[in-house]
């Protein structure tokens, strides 16, 4: 498992999601702006907030981090 798979994987999700970039960051207490990077830079969250973003966005970490297949 490599870094740009477990980027490819939470792109994915963010962009699949129900809810807009801005609903996502309010969620996890992040800024709009950090989702964004999150989706067009190689940028990857904190592990906490990884956490609430798996929560949130009712995704399973070790799918994330490509443990399992979803």
């Amino acid at each position: 498992m490599t870094l740009e798979l477990i980027q490819e994987r939470l792109r994915e999700c963010i962009r699949h999601a129900p809810y807009s970039q801005k609903e996502i960051a309010v969620a996890v207490n992040v800024s709009p702006q950090t989702i964004s990077k999150y989706m067009k830079q190689n940028i990857f969250p904190a592990l906490d907030t990884l956490a609430k973003l798996c929560a949130f966005l009712d995704v399973r970490s070790d799918y994330i981090l490509g443990l399992c297949e979803y």
